[in-house]
């Protein structure tokens, strides 16, 4: 199975996604955390400037010393990657290939069949790529999934290509 995904038609800069590099993105989705009522949306610049902001602080007033609990956070995030099943927005990937001003709809490529959404239900839609922390080869490379968590039992399988048109 191709684990490549093709975003095509009516955008200005056709790209392909790769879902098996996004477990190293920050801005994925834990879903067990996210349809649990636990997940809260932050903004990565934020977060990013008040991490350096602090570090940079206690290293003004401590020194450079580095916390004896390193090695169990980054054992602990491994564990987690290698468990937990993940999704990530839709909408920053359709976004980036600039959608012409005529397009109106994407089409989700699935074993032969078409699944169409509009283009303002982008924000709405995850693209879950792990399941217990393995890829989702067999009926993958993703899932389609609602924020609402209204088709968490039956996500649209077997995502091809997403068309804009």
């Amino acid at each position: 199975m191709d684990m490549i995904i093709p975003v095509k038609g009516a955008v200005k800069f056709p790209i392909t996604i790769d879902p098996t590099v996004w477990i190293f993105d920050d801005r994925k989705v834990d879903i067990e955390e996210f349809f649990g009522g636990h997940y809260e949306e932050v903004d990565a610049d934020d977060t990013y400037t008040d991490v350096t902001s602090k570090q940079w602080s206690r290293e003004i007033t401590e020194g450079a010393v580095f916390p004896p609990t390193l090695k169990s956070e980054k054992k602990y995030e491994r564990t987690k990657l290698l468990t937990n099943s993940y999704a990530m927005p839709l909408e920053t990937f359709i976004l980036n290939s600039e959608p012409t001003a005529e397009a109106k709809e994407l089409v989700v490529e699935t074993n032969g069949q078409e699944e169409r959404f509009s283009l303002s239900e982008l924000p709405n839609l995850l693209v879950q790529f792990s399941q217990e922390g393995k890829p989702l080869r067999d009926d993958g490379p993703v899932y389609i999934l609602f924020k609402d968590g209204s088709n968490l039992n039956s996500p649209l399988k077997h995502v091809s290509a997403f068309r804009v048109e």
